[in-house]
């Protein structure tokens, strides 16, 4: 028999409307030489990854709700500067329908869109509970398509009209439920074991224990401080908590749950219940077991930590400052940590859903993690159960806002924009456009139209010096709360401002206009008559003489300064130091950023006093504090996300990442590293994972590299410290930009990866 002798090369051409590869062989028998060629379609970009559906990258652990739910996905491409032209999606009744290419449910054709976040479903009914499985290719600048992207799968739940129940799952997660082994168990004596996991969680703990004998009772102890190593405290401060309960056991090996009681302070009536599964849980790090009968080592007991669905590795923050470091893990963490409700809340000790709250958790959510859903529902949720505060009210129209500019989602704010214009307390202006909840212009009309039932009240900061121990302390540096009060009014302009926006997205030009003239007006009438000029900052209210931080970083944080007093207003803010509370350092940040005042705004994340967030590290928490340190809120709690700040300001104020238009179609890249000699960060966004990297410790020469996802352009910032500089190695090619203040600006970056270099010496 003859041999035979296989030998093939490959010729390859790229064509644009689809992707040709020519494949010539040679067969060689004997001495003949045989050849053919075949021609086959293959992908020339890579396949989207990332997929999303109703704003959620795991749908099928849920039901979703919608009949036309929406479709995101991330264009992947190596090609520099690449945008999605086209897109087709695959909607199938089983996976193996999809899986043979067949859309029974929705064919979309190629739909020439550069849209990736919200695809809106245009195909047959979809019925109530039922599986469906999705897919979709995309088109870059070429026209190049790319492979099919791995199938999604989601449940349709039944498909109802109708007031929304609020104690249902639908379209969020379902709780998670993790195991957490200890990192170090000691034995304190006979039968005593104390035990560390590392980090709080909200849970409880299950063990497996051993006794010759029915009956026999076991102590266990949990909370989150220790009062002496390796012992916990169990009569610690303010609202720090610890629960004893009592193990009845029953003869032989048995794996036992630790049932956590409920508490009256968090299971009243307006607090956020847990759900029937999961049942009760409490914040601890540290156990301790007394009276047990049988040797415990690690494999034998479990922290079982509660939360919503939370990807660990979506982010990353290190910079030259290990105790930025510190503060960035610990902040990120209790995002996490605090998710144990399934909806944004105060902390354990009420449990209460609240909007200032909810603002400071979601942008830390967004930063932290690509995930969506929690962060509107809890919005959703206070926009029908709203709270007390005036500004807090006011608080809704700033989450709206942010909703939409990380997801490009419209349908939030299009279907509560009537109460979102109630939410302005537009109701309440004089004249001059100012407003007050204490000159009688709230109405049942007004209150009703806000869904709420009690009285408002202006909260400025919390909690003032009356609910500290020995009146000493409060958050709100002396205050004059006047009846026509500076912060609630420069909250009123900035919902005025981006309540135009809101109308504008959605068509409203008369709204639009309406809210664009009013907010003119308020901005003329704060500065006119709120405004001491010849200090140059501002006053508590109409009528006061005091001049507090909070109506100066406020004001300066929402845009109401003018430039020429810009200056002055900064050097009062700093002037008064942090003489706020956790929730007001989020936007003296905000406004210390604004003003290009980073190296100041550095050195107070940085502190190591008692009014900065490595004295919560210090004092043993792992999870952000309700306040800075007990003798300032006698009451706090130990996990509080509204604590949580800068897991949020280091990613958009320090490194300078935020969306630029809707849904990250364009974004803003500004580091203001201060005095870090070097930052990176991986930031988690609709389109795709962002890269920033800067190094300023190379003897006057500032590197900043970039790294952005195709189907997004970005506003790119240089630091020039000071210096007029035009020109900058942009990829090794000298490039002029633009100035601008203290920065050299490239605007519409293409995605990949792009290195400045700028010389400041």
């Amino acid at each position: 028999m003859k041999k035979l002798y296989y030998v093939y090369s490959t010729e390859c051409q790229m064509k644009y409307l689809n992707s040709i590869c020519s494949l010539r062989f040679w067969i060689v028998v004997g001495m003949a030489v045989f050849s053919f060629s075949v021609n086959c379609t293959m992908a020339a970009t890579a396949a989207p990854s990332g997929l999303i559906c109703e704003l959620m990258g795991e749908p099928a652990r849920t039901v979703i709700t919608d009949s036309a739910p929406e479709f995101g996905w991330v264009v992947n491409s190596d090609i520099k500067d690449d945008i999605q032209t086209g897109y087709q999606i695959l909607v199938a009744s089983s996976r193996d329908k999809l899986d043979k290419n067949i859309g029974d449910l929705w064919d979309s054709g190629k739909v020439s869109s550069g849209e990736s976040s919200n695809a809106e479903y245009s195909g047959k009914q979809l019925s109530s509970n039922t599986s469906c499985f999705w897919k979709v290719r995309t088109w870059n600048k070429d026209l190049q398509v790319s492979g099919y992207s791995d199938v999604q799968g989601f449940r349709i739940g039944t498909l109802e009209s109708g007031k929304r129940d609020w104690t249902s799952w639908e379209n969020r997660y379902p709780l998670v439920k993790r195991k957490v082994e200890p990192v170090k168990i000691v034995r304190n004596g006979k039968g005593h074991y104390f035990v560390d996991f590392g980090k709080a969680a909200f849970g409880t703990v299950e063990l497996v224990l051993s006794s010759d004998s029915a009956g026999q009772k076991v102590e266990v102890h949990l909370g989150e401080k220790l009062s002496k190593e390796n012992t916990i405290d169990r009569r610690p401060p303010g609202t720090i908590r610890y629960r004893k309960t009592t193990l009845k056991l029953r003869k032989g090996t048995h794996t036992y749950t630790v049932t956590i009681p409920p508490d009256k302070r968090n299971t009243g009536s307006r607090a956020i219940k847990m759900p029937g599964d999961v049942g009760e849980v409490l914040p601890f790090r540290y156990c301790e077991i007394v009276n047990c009968p049988s040797q415990l080592d690690k494999s034998d007991i479990r922290q079982i930590a509660v939360n919503y669905l939370f990807d660990d590795t979506a982010s990353d923050f290190v910079s030259s400052d290990k105790v930025l470091n510190a503060v960035w893990d610990m902040c990120k963490y209790s995002i996490k940590a605090t998710s144990f409700c399934g909806v944004y809340v105060d902390g354990d000790r009420e449990r209460i859903s609240y909007e200032a709250d909810a603002y400071i958790n979601q942008l830390c959510q967004y930063c932290v993690d690509r995930e969506y859903t929690m962060a509107r529902f809890s919005h959703e949720y206070l926009i029908e159960n709203p709270t007390w505060p005036t500004e807090l009210i006011l608080h809704s129209v700033l989450i709206a806002w942010a909703d939409y500019m990380y997801t490009g989602n419209i349908e939030s704010m299009e279907r509560y924009y009537d109460d979102l214009k109630a939410k302005t307390l537009i109701s309440l202006a004089r004249e001059d456009g100012l407003i007050s909840v204490n000159t009688g212009l709230v109405t049942k009309d007004v209150l009703k139209s806000i869904h709420f039932d009690g009285k408002l009240k202006d909260l400025v900061d919390w909690p003032p010096a009356s609910f500290t121990k020995d009146q000493k302390y409060g958050e709100r540096d002396h205050y004059d709360m006047v009846a026509v009060n500076t912060v609630v009014n420069v909250f009123h302009y900035r919902t005025l401002v981006l309540m135009s926006k809101i109308a504008d997205v959605l068509g409203r030009n008369d709204d639009s206009d309406d809210f664009a003239k009013q907010s003119v007006l308020v901005k003329k009438t704060i500065n006119e008559k709120l405004f001491d000029k010849k200090r140059g900052v501002y006053l508590d209210g109409e009528g006061s003489k005091h001049s507090a931080l909070h109506a100066n970083m406020f004001a300066l944080a929402f845009g109401v300064v003018p430039k020429e007093h810009i200056a002055s207003v900064t050097e009062f803010v700093k002037s008064r130091g942090m003489a706020c509370s956790v929730y007001g350092a989020q936007h003296l940040l905000d406004a210390l950023y604004m003003a290009g005042e980073d190296d100041y705004a550095l050195e107070l994340m940085t502190a190591t006093h008692d009014r900065g967030w490595y004295n919560m590290i210090k004092s043993g928490s792992t999870v952000s504090l309700e306040a800075w340190d007990w003798k300032y809120k006698n009451n706090l709690d130990w996990n509080h996300a509204w604590g949580a700040a800068p897991a949020d300001i280091i990613p958009r104020r320090l490194m300078g990442v935020m969306p630029l238009e809707a849904g990250f179609s364009k974004m803003m890249i500004k580091p203001q590293p201060g005095t870090l000699k070097h930052a990176s960060l991986n930031l988690p966004t609709i389109k795709g994972a962002v890269h920033v990297d800067f190094d300023a410790s190379q003897n006057g020469v500032f590197i900043l590299i970039v790294d952005i996802p195709a189907n997004t352009t970005a506003k790119v910032y240089v630091p020039s410290f000071g210096k007029i500089i035009r020109f900058v190695l942009l990829d090794g090619v000298k490039r002029q930009g633009l100035v601008e203040e203290k920065f050299v600006v490239f605007t519409n970056i293409g995605s990949g990866k792009h290195r400045f270099e700028l010389n400041v010496n």
